[in-house]
């Protein structure tokens, strides 16, 4: 008998008392604080990032723009890549220079190295593991302008959280380049000394949107 089928056999007796025709249980759908006690989507969200080392900050709807040219001009960055579908509203209060990455004109790779950062939105972030989910949408582009730049800076909306990795996977189409961040690229070494910036973004910048009453 192999592996898989023992693994099986004892699946089979497991179930050998449950009724053929019992429905199997499905998640209620209850918020973060309700499964797992531990508090509401966004604040466990915020607090998975925070430990993470990524920079977080909670924004109102209407704030956008001047939270995005604030961080910006913290970091120093006046040449920063935009994906084609990122709404331009929220670019209004910043005098950053856009270099703007299209399916038709992407932009170079020098230059993405030499940009002082990236602006996008995201799929869907998952509270949980504090994980931003990108899957090359038009407001998040191809996955190339998050991993060269050394600042990425998301913007999160509050009805993209959701409490867990299922949830997340059954909004996902795996079919796309889905990009899984959780926090600023980082790895170490057998004597554990972090580093950070290997394969990805050194400074991860995250925007959470606060839901509107």
């Amino acid at each position: 008998m192999s592996s898989r089928e023992r693994i099986l056999a004892r699946v089979r007796r497991a179930l050998a008392d449950v009724p053929a025709d019992e429905p199997p249980v499905r998640d209620s759908g209850g918020g973060f604080a309700d499964s797992h006690g531990v508090g509401p989507a966004l604040e466990v969200l915020e607090d998975r990032l925070t430990d993470y080392r990524a920079l977080v900050r909670r924004v109102a709807a209407d704030r956008i723009a001047e939270e995005v040219a604030a961080s910006l001009e913290r970091r120093g960055a006046s040449r920063v890549v935009v994906p084609a579908g990122l709404p331009r509203e929220w670019l209004s209060a910043s005098s950053a220079a856009w270099l703007t990455d299209t399916a038709e004109e992407p932009v170079p790779l020098g230059d993405l190295d030499g940009a002082d950062g990236v602006v996008t939105a995201c799929a869907v972030a998952v509270a949980e593991t504090g994980t931003i989910v990108l899957d090359g949408g038009p407001d998040q582009g191809r996955r190339a302008i998050t991993l060269v730049p050394d600042y990425h800076l998301c913007v999160v909306r509050a009805d993209q959280v959701v409490d867990g990795v299922p949830q997340a996977v059954r909004l996902l189409d795996p079919a796309r380049p889905l990009t899984w961040i959780s926090g600023p690229s980082a790895t170490s070494d057998i004597e554990l000394d972090r580093v950070e910036g290997v394969h990805g973004p050194r400074t991860l910048e995250v925007l959470l949107v606060e839901p509107t009453s």
